[in-house]
């Protein structure tokens, strides 16, 4: 490769360096989304504010900064800087801090260094981290007469308002779209036992984590238990991505059971629970005339009603033959699904794979996953 090519490549790497998504998982039509929602979010905190002060200029009681928690809320809605007491508590605490200083500084730029640093300080004592509340902190400082009149009062109108207004659109707006927010971890025992669920068995501790993040020196915007589930996520899909090829871990077909007990829609809940003891199994399918899954039915169901089994079942997990029993894992690890549902392109039942199943392939591929390791 000659000179040119090499500078000019060299200016494509540097380019791909600069204009490269800074957030890991977004998306085009995620970001067009989150600017959809910010746009309606900052019209409804205007608005409203407005409305409830009956004044006419909306500006006056929409502080600027309240974009900025706007894009935090909707671009990074999991952040521990975005929810709701980073942002309501966050924004509130620095405009307190502010306007203090305001009043017992008179440097104007000694006033805007302290406000700002000390507003990151006490929402760091608060548990309450927000970035754009060190902009409403200078604002508070530097915003001019109309927000120093205000006094006292600021921190909590327009302020206060204004955030609770950005935090209650963003709720509505997440939960019309099916998202959680406030956002919490998204795993939990689902046996509600103090065990660490099984998908955070083995494998990195969180003292392990605690000792890495020590050893960077720098600080994340996630919280520890959201990395320490990003973590075993990465994990599973690298084992899923070694072994997809097939060669060296079977297929659905190879490992699922083939004689599966299952129950017709109109079976009531007693016939289903003696099958259930008889045959010492956790879950039954739900099968038409034609042998078509229609769902599973399982003591947990049992135990919350009676009546005919079509009125229990749940929606199961479901698979196909020719897919990596490997890929099972995140379904089968879950601490919710017992079982995963074999079944054809017209949704007959094959088979069903149970957790022992996947446990007992895992075994035999113990000895072929220590030979990749040591390549």
């Amino acid at each position: 490769m000659n000179q040119p090519e090499n500078h000019a490549s060299g200016i494509r790497r540097a380019a791909d360096r600069l204009f490269a998504p800074l957030l890991a998982g977004a998306t085009f039509r995620s970001r067009l989304i989150a600017c959809f929602g910010i746009l309606l979010c900052v019209i409804f905190a205007g608005l409203i504010s407005a409305w409830l002060y009956n004044h006419a200029t909306h500006s006056v009681f929409l502080i600027a900064p309240v974009g900025a928690s706007a894009i935090l809320l909707f671009i990074v809605p999991s952040s521990p800087m975005a929810q709701p007491w980073a942002i309501i508590g966050g924004n509130t605490i620095s405009a307190f801090v502010g306007v203090c200083i305001y009043h017992l500084v008179p440097e104007p730029y000694l006033a805007a260094g302290l406000a700002v640093s000390l507003s990151v300080l006490v929402m760091s004592v608060c548990r309450a981290m927000h970035p754009p509340g060190g902009a409403i902190a200078l604002t508070a400082v530097i915003g001019g007469k109309t927000i120093q009149d205000t006094g006292f009062l600021f921190p909590l109108m327009p302020v206060a308002l204004d955030s609770l207004l950005v935090v209650l659109f963003g709720m509505v707006f997440h939960w019309l779209l099916k998202r959680p927010y406030p956002h919490n971890a998204p795993v939990i025992n689902q046996h509600q036992t103090q065990d660490i669920p099984t998908q955070m068995r083995g494998g990195p501790v969180a003292a392990d984590i605690d000792a890495a993040l020590a050893a960077m020196e720098e600080s994340y915007d996630i919280s520890r238990a959201d990395l320490e589930i990003l973590i075993r996520q990465i994990e599973m899909q690298a084992v899923m991505r070694s072994h997809a090829s097939g060669n060296e871990g079977p297929d659905c077909a190879a490992i699922m059971s083939r004689h599966v007990v299952s129950v017709k829609p109109d079976d009531d809940d007693d016939y289903a629970r003696s099958l259930l003891l008889r045959h010492n199994i956790r879950s039954l399918p739900v099968v038409d005339e034609n042998n078509r899954l229609l769902g599973t039915v399982g003591l947990r169901e049992l135990l919350k009603g009676k009546g005919a089994v079509s009125t229990l079942m749940t929606a199961p997990p479901t698979a196909c033959a020719h897919d990596s029993a490997l890929s099972l894992l995140p379904v089968l690890t879950n601490g919710r699904s017992h079982a995963v549902i074999i079944v054809d392109d017209d949704h007959h039942l094959l088979g069903l794979i149970s957790q022992t199943d996947l446990l007992a392939a895992l075994a035999r591929l113990t000895p072929v996953l220590r030979r990749s390791g040591n390549r």
